[in-house]
């Protein structure tokens, strides 16, 4: 198996963290944005969506979307479990991952789109909206400030993939120039504790 990503974007980034917490080593190879190699022939019959990352299995199959792979390999090695060890805390790590990607992931994302140049030729740019994504991304700093004010984890005192979709959003609001406040000690200290993880560095 081997998975195709981009190094620098923080869905990837995901996928190498949820591996590190499992002790599961894995191939990459490199996809450069920049060069749309993405949007190729040969990567649109991995991903019809051009999107990374990619997993690409043994037996030739290949899978998308980020959760999606990491819960392959939940399934393929429970241990650790990072979806939630009994029903009410999987549902609960669903919906907290889930409202980390929907209010703060993906606006985070859609502001560097929308306002940046990276994308700048690339794709559409709509920069009102960018603003407005920025905006969302914001607040959730401010939500998660409360969250953990009562909180050890985004699910009480349990590692979760919530806990990775939010970090990589976090990290990555930087290119928007989004960060923690000094008055956001909760969220802080959250902060400091993701990063003492070893699988902080994937």
């Amino acid at each position: 198996m081997k998975i195709y990503e981009t190094r620098v974007a923080p869905n990837p980034r995901r996928v190498r963290i949820f591996l590190a917490e499992k002790g599961i080593e894995m191939a990459f190879e490199e996809i450069d944005l920049k060069q749309a190699e993405h949007h190729s022939p040969d990567f649109k019959k991995k991903n019809p969506f051009s999107l990374v990352p990619v997993l690409e299995m043994d037996n030739g199959d290949y899978l998308s979307e980020t959760v999606a792979i990491c819960r392959y390999f939940e399934e393929i090695q429970p241990d650790p479990v990072l979806f939630g060890r009994t029903p009410e805390e999987k549902a609960q790590v669903e919906m907290w991952n889930r409202r980390s990607e929907l209010y703060f992931f993906m606006p985070t994302g859609m502001c560097f789109q929308h306002t940046t140049d990276y994308f700048k030729g690339l794709k559409p740019q709509v920069p009102e909206w960018g603003k407005l994504c920025r905006i969302q991304a914001e607040k959730y700093f401010n939500f998660l400030e409360t969250h953990f004010s009562e909180h050890q984890f985004m699910v009480g005192d349990y590692y979760s993939i919530a806990d990775i979709t939010t970090l990589c959003a976090l990290e990555f609001s930087k290119v928007n120039n989004l960060r923690v406040q000094p008055e956001q000690k909760h969220l802080q200290r959250w902060l400091d504790q993701m990063r003492s993880r070893p699988s902080y560095s994937a």
